[in-house]
C-alpha cells in the first residue's frame, strides 16, 4: 500500500484527483483503487458523494479507512457532476489536478506517464488516449492527434479534444478558469478545455491509451445526444465570441463547418441510428439558423412536423427500404 501523504517524498508534486460520485457503489472501489494504486505515489482523492442512495457512502467510508489521510470525503445533495467537481476543487491540496469519475478507471501508470510528459515538455496540460468500455460497447482504443504540433484551435473547435479523465492539468490553470461552467449541462468538460486553450497552448500528448470510460446506460449525461450537440455548439460560440483573435486565421466557411456543420452531420447520424428525438431537435435547430442546403430540405422539413408524424414517416421509409433491399435497412 502507498504511504500516507504525510510520509510520501516531497520531491514530486501532489496530484489531486477530483471524483464526483452518484450511485456508483458497484464501481467506486475500483475507481479509488485505480487512482490510489498508481505507480505515481503522491496522489490524493477529493470525493464528493452527490446524494447517493445505493451504498456509495459506505464504500467511500471503507476506502477512506483503507487509505488513511489520502481521501477527503464531501457530501452534496444532487447538485450534478460538474457542480460537485467545483465543490471538490475548493478542497484540493495538490499542485496538479486530474479528474476521474466514480465509474471509470486509469491504467496503473497513467499519472506517472502524464506527469513525466508534462515535466519533460514544461507543459500545463498532458493528455492521453482512451477507450469507451461497457456491456454492449464495441469501441476501439483511440489515441488523439498531437494537437500541439498542428493547429489546436481548429481541432478544439471541431470537437472536445479528450474526455474529462484523459488529462492532467496544473492547478494554476484550473484556478484561473474558475473551475467548470455550470450552465452547459452536457458539455461542461468541452467548455472547460476550450477555455483552457485560451489560457495556454503548452500541452503535450502521451500517445497511449491510459484512460477508460465506462458506458452503462441512458441515464448518463452524454446519452442525450441532441442536448450534448447543442450544448457543445453553445460552448463553441462562446469561445469564438470571446477569443476572435484565436480563430481569425480560419476562413469563415471553415468555422461555420466546424460549428453549425457539425450539428447538421450529427442530425443525419441520429437519423441513421434511429435516435429520432435527437434527429428532430437537431434538424429543427438547423432550420432555425438556416444552415442547410437544398439537398437537406426533405429531412429538415420532415423534422418540423409533429413528433408522431415524423416517426411514422421514418417508419414508412424504413419499410420501403426493406422491401427494396430484401429486409436490410440502408
Amino acid at each position: 500500500m502507498n504511504p500516507p501523504l504525510s510520509e510520501a517524498p516531497t520531491a514530486r508534486p501532489l496530484i489531486s484527483v477530483v471524483m464526483p460520485c452518484y450511485n456508483a457503489a458497484r464501481y467506486l472501489a475500483q475507481a479509488v483503487e485505480s487512482a490510489l494504486g498508481q505507480t505515481y505515489g503522491r496522489v490524493e482523492i477529493v470525493l464528493v458523494d452527490d446524494g447517493s442512495n445505493d451504498g456509495s457512502a459506505e464504500v467511500a467510508a471503507r476506502m477512506a479507512v483503507k487509505y488513511p489521510g489520502r481521501i477527503t470525503r464531501l457530501h452534496a445533495g444532487r447538485i450534478g457532476p460538474y457542480p460537485a467537481r467545483n465543490l471538490a476543487l475548493r478542497h484540493i491540496q495538490g499542485e496538479l489536478v486530474a479528474f476521474l469519475d466514480a465509474d471509470d478507471w486509469w491504467d496503473p501508470e497513467a499519472l506517472e506517464k502524464l506527469h513525466g510528459a508534462m515535466t519533460a515538455a514544461e507543459a500545463d496540460i498532458a493528455y492521453c488516449g482512451w477507450q469507451n468500455v461497457g456491456e454492449g460497447i464495441q469501441s476501439a482504443p483511440y489515441v488523439p492527434p498531437a494537437y500541439e504540433t498542428d493547429d489546436p484551435v481548429a481541432h478544439f473547435i471541431r470537437t472536445c479534444p479528450w474526455p474529462i479523465h484523459a488529462a492532467l492539468v496544473r492547478r494554476s490553470i484550473v484556478e484561473r478558469l474558475g473551475g467548470f461552467s455550470e450552465r452547459r449541462f452536457a458539455s461542461m468538460d468541452y467548455d472547460f478545455w476550450l477555455r483552457a486553450l485560451a489560457l495556454t497552448r503548452r500541452m503535450v500528448r502521451v500517445p497511449e491509451v491510459l484512460a477508460f470510460y465506462r458506458w452503462h446506460g441512458a441515464g448518463q449525461v452524454s446519452a442525450v445526444k441532441w442536448r450534448q450537440v447543442l450544448d457543445a455548439l453553445d460552448a463553441q460560440r462562446a469561445f469564438i465570441s470571446a477569443h476572435s483573435e484565436l480563430v481569425a486565421h480560419l476562413p469563415k466557411e471553415r468555422v461555420l463547418d466546424l460549428t453549425e456543420g457539425q450539428v447538421l452531420r450529427q442530425a443525419y447520424r441520429a437519423v441513421w441510428k434511429r435516435d429520432l428525438a435527437s434527429a428532430q431537435h437537431l434538424f429543427r435547430h438547423v432550420a432555425r439558423v438556416r444552415s442547410f442546403s437544398w439537398r437537406d430540405v426533405p429531412h429538415v422539413a420532415c423534422a418540423c412536423l409533429p413528433a408522431p408524424l415524423y416517426a411514422r414517416l421514418i417508419a414508412v421509409r424504413d419499410r420501403s427500404d426493406e422491401s427494396e433491399t430484401g429486409g436490410a435497412r440502408r
